[in-house]
């Protein structure tokens, strides 16, 4: 265009602006801001030091000071006792030694041995179970629709059991990443804030779910020991522990979507305190880390978690579709039986669990989100000068 308007003795029309997304406008930014960095360091005269403002180099945090503050752990670890017991996922703890995460994961760990052992029984129970309902599926001479339903839900249910080291133990490393997270990030909150993210109540409710968990899955199994005729007592041994595991991943779920909304909320009170008193544009900087590595933790979670939950919520989703036209259809053809309540418990049952996890994730996404923005757009800022302003910018580039 300029070369157009030059050979015809025309102006050249001025460079137009790249026009810059969100993350790359930060980047740019961030940019700057380090060489400003650098030439403060290097002794040079930068004309506003009011925009010198960068991360600062992680120090190593003393590992009893992070024991101390990590309530979210402490709270939570009834739960994490029992999968441990059960063999789910074998994390540990480590020793309060410097520069050594708290939590880690070995496949040489006692836990991951004990795993093993639990796993290799319970296994055994399950072939076992599954060996004789194959069986009676292919030799018995009544071929109606509805038995071979029933045999395809709970041979679905029992193959649960073989992906667990797939779907669980083989992401033990990111999961104990994601709890070595959540220890540092709440000892850095109370050094940015001065007070720690308190969880209410968090500690009573994580241990009834685990009682909860086996207790439902003990009602669900006798329920249908009692309704379905070809449902023998000891099938429930193989049973039990696979619902129990279904049960304790969406009450895991369900805590850990719970605390991000618990420490978005923490973190937005006293983003609004700090502002309301004096000099805040010394801390603005911090908190936007923390909103940062709040939202990094979250991701963390998906990648710690998304292959388990998704094998998770594919067999219940597919349990759920297999139940529900079977129970229909064998009602419309031959009427209702005690069959087919026991069918509707399995499908309430399983659309229970997937409302939790979609609204339990919907909560989390909508906490860390939206709901933190807005209430910032809801703090005042016409008495804060324009140095400040500019550091509040700095939050809605995330």
């Amino acid at each position: 265009m300029a070369f157009w308007a030059a050979t015809r003795g025309l102006t050249p029309p001025s460079k137009v602006p790249p026009m810059l997304n969100p993350n790359q406008r930060q980047f740019l930014e961030d940019e700057l801001r380090f060489r400003n960095k650098m030439q403060l360091l290097a002794g040079e005269p930068i004309h506003n030091l009011d925009d010198v403002y960068v991360r600062k180099a992680e120090a190593v945090d003393d590992p009893n000071e992070l024991d101390k503050h990590d309530s979210f752990y402490h709270t939570t670890k009834s739960l994490l006792v029992l999968f441990q017991i059960m063999g789910v996922m074998p994390i540990h703890r480590n020793p309060p030694i410097d520069n050594m995460p708290r939590t880690g994961y070995s496949w040489l760990s006692k836990q991951v041995l004990w795993a093993v052992s639990i796993y290799t029984c319970q296994t055994t129970i399950v072939v076992l179970v599954l060996r004789e309902r194959v069986k009676k599926f292919i030799n018995s001479p009544d071929k109606r629709f509805d038995e071979a339903i029933y045999n395809v839900i709970f041979i679905s249910l029992l193959f649960t059991n073989f992906l667990l080291p797939i779907a669980s133990w083989r992401h033990g490393p990111q999961v104990a990443i994601f709890k070595n997270m959540w220890t540092n990030y709440q000892y850095k909150f109370f050094k940015t804030t001065g007070s720690p993210i308190v969880f209410p109540n968090l500690y009573v409710l994580t241990y009834n779910l685990c009682i909860f968990s086996w207790l439902l899955s003990i009602a669900i199994n006798l329920s249908q020991y009692f309704l379905q005729p070809d449902f023998k007592l000891w099938y429930t041994f193989a049973y039990y522990p696979i619902i129990a595991m279904l049960n304790c991943f969406c009450s895991l779920w369900y805590i850990n979507c719970n605390a991000f909304g618990t420490a978005s909320r923490a973190l937005a009170d006293a983003l609004e305190t700090t502002i309301q008193g004096s000099k805040p544009a010394h801390k603005l900087t911090e908190y936007r880390h923390l909103w940062v590595d709040l939202s990094h933790m979250m991701q963390q979670l998906g990648r710690a978690y998304s292959n388990m939950y998704g094998m998770y919520c594919l067999v219940i989703f597919f349990t759920t579709i297999i139940a529900t036209y079977g129970s229909i259809s064998e009602i419309i053809d031959h009427g209702a039986t005690y069959k087919e309540v026991g069918l509707f418990v399995i499908v309430f049952y399983c659309m229970g669990l997937l409302y939790i996890i979609c609204n339990e994730a919907h909560y989390a996404s909508r906490k860390v989100g939206l709901d933190f923005q807005t209430k910032l757009l809801n703090i005042n800022l016409t008495a804060v000068d324009m140095p400040h302003r500019r550091r509040w910018k700095c939050f809605w580039w995330p």
